[in-house]
């Protein structure tokens, strides 16, 4: 394998992790908003948030298959509107217990996620691509 083969191999198994990772969050968010019960108190607005966040998720995933500068600066953003959501539940759970600490460590995996996978992005895109 040269190292653009190595390089798209890379490149297509983080936009398929992404993709992957926004279509299971539209699906737990979609059976949760459709009478699921996740076993802890939901907190409506988060739930909202995340389960349109996976459509955005896709998109991302999609965007990483085709055009990896795009797609680094839309992790970065996915990334930063997660950090920010992150720390508006983590504010609520200390204050008013308005959420549950699920819902913490749902948005800290979150977090994790989109901080590798823009890791990955930002790394392929300095890397040398080498020919295909």
């Amino acid at each position: 394998m040269t190292a653009g083969q190595a390089h798209r191999a890379l490149q297509r198994a983080i936009a398929v992790a992404a993709l992957l990772f926004g279509v299971a969050t539209i699906v737990a968010g979609g059976a949760v908003l459709g009478g699921r019960d996740p076993g802890y108190l939901v907190y409506k607005p988060l739930l909202l948030f995340n389960t349109g966040m996976g459509a955005v998720y896709v998109a991302a995933g999609a965007l990483a298959w085709r055009r990896l500068t795009p797609a680094r600066h839309a992790s970065a953003a996915i990334l930063v509107l997660n950090i920010v959501a992150l720390g508006g539940v983590i504010w609520l759970y200390r204050t008013d217990g308005a959420v549950a600490m699920d819902s913490v460590r749902a948005m800290i995996f979150r977090t994790g996620v989109w901080l590798v996978l823009w890791l990955g992005l930002a790394w392929l895109n300095r890397a040398p691509r080498g020919p295909a």
